[in-house]
């Protein structure tokens, strides 16, 4: 199996449905929220401050958070910066009843999707959701495929590494053999192993591969 083909089985069609985490401290916008939510097919998650979301611990499938700007203890936009260095596959839709101008540039910058300002229409908070749902998938996606690369990296000998390395910079068997004072043929038998064990179709393959590891002529180990 191939590294893209990996990561895809982890985001199969039988996998878990979407999850749309509501941060609102009204009872009524989180069930009448909840309700949208669930009639559009995904999973719904509501909590009235921003600690006890905090407390859920992070999920391993599409998501997105809906958040109001004023809460109690932590507001949404301290929030924010604790959800965008800890789960950057998130992404965060803003809602408020009284937003300005200094406050929407900040939730921007940092990161937001959008930022809304009750009342707002269903359809606008559902391709907001939608649209913030497909970028999540597509960062856990990538971050499925960088943690299986990294696997299959780490199970290379330090001599493989040392081999891939020089290979991907462009080197010939002769020349990576006579940088490692070892015979071409080796050379070529460390070249098999590596390409079998990162599941590289290619030396284009594996040249991208180290490209996204950023593993340098110098540095084989730096990305462990």
């Amino acid at each position: 199996m191939s590294v893209s083909s990996a990561v895809k089985s982890k985001f199969s069609s039988k996998a878990p449905a979407p999850v749309v985490f509501v941060v609102d401290d009204d009872i009524s916008v989180r069930e009448s929220l909840e309700l949208l939510i669930c009639n559009e097919g995904w999973c719904a998650e509501t909590f009235e401050s921003a600690q006890e979301f905090l407390s859920r611990p992070r999920v391993n499938v599409p998501s997105c958070l809906v958040l109001d700007v004023s809460l109690p203890g932590l507001n949404g936009l301290d929030l924010q910066e604790r959800v965008a260095k800890e789960r950057t596959d998130m992404p965060i839709i803003f809602i408020t009843g009284y937003g300005d101008v200094p406050m929407t540039v900040r939730a921007m910058k940092a990161g937001a999707v959008e930022f809304l300002t009750k009342p707002f229409g269903d359809d606008v908070l559902l391709d907001a959701i939608r649209n913030a749902l497909v970028h999540s998938k597509a960062v856990l996606n990538q971050e499925g495929e960088m943690a299986v690369l990294r696997e299959c990296y780490a199970s290379l000998t330090r001599r493989e590494r040392e081999v891939m390395a020089l290979v991907v910079s462009g080197l010939l068997n002769k020349q990576v053999g006579g940088q490692l004072g070892i015979s071409e043929i080796t050379v070529k038998a460390h070249r098999g192993q590596v390409m079998q064990k990162m599941k590289a179709g290619s030396l284009a393959d594996l040249v991208k591969m180290a490209a996204k590891l950023r593993i340098g002529r110098r540095t084989p180990d730096s990305v462990l």
